[in-house]
């Protein structure tokens, strides 16, 4: 398989993005009856908080101006491989995902585990692009990625 252009790299890019973000605004969309209502279950509680701290765990060590929202590298980006890097290649995805099973839990069984079925789906493509092309900008992402899950630590 031949690499894109940096132009449809951008692209696609910005249409996982897209896809990301409609989800992300989806969830708490559909979550918002239910949390007027104010009665929120321990599990979305925890759930919440893990994702917030991870997110904040993730910003410690990966600062802004270091990594792109979208799949491509950062130019004059290094390969960040402390904290909780050193344990998931994407944890900044991992909180996303923990956030959305928590506004998920609040929508019923079908539309909010639907969309985030589709977040989640739509993180493993982003994050399948952002590693081939991780590997094509810094050398020692292929082993930093051999020894360390994508989304669960010692997992998957």
């Amino acid at each position: 398989m031949s690499p894109l252009p940096l132009a449809q790299r951008k692209a696609l890019g910005a249409v996982l993005v897209a896809l990301q973000f409609i989800c992300m605004l989806l969830l708490p969309a559909l979550a918002a009856p239910a949390l007027a209502q104010g009665a929120i279950p321990a599990a979305t509680l925890l759930l919440g908080a893990a994702s917030l701290g991870l997110m904040a765990w993730t910003l410690l060590h990966n600062r802004l101006g270091n990594f792109n929202i979208r799949p491509l590298p950062k130019t004059f980006g290094t390969l960040v491989t402390s904290g909780p890097y050193r344990w998931i290649r994407h944890p900044m995805y991992s909180a996303v995902l923990l956030g959305g099973a928590a506004l998920a839990l609040m929508t019923g069984p079908a539309p909010g585990w639907a969309v985030w079925a589709c977040l989640a789906s739509v993180l493993w493509v982003k994050s399948s692009f952002e590693e081939r092309w991780m590997r094509e900008h810094h050398p020692a992402y292929g082993a930093y990625a051999a020894q360390n899950k994508r989304f669960i630590p010692l997992i998957f």
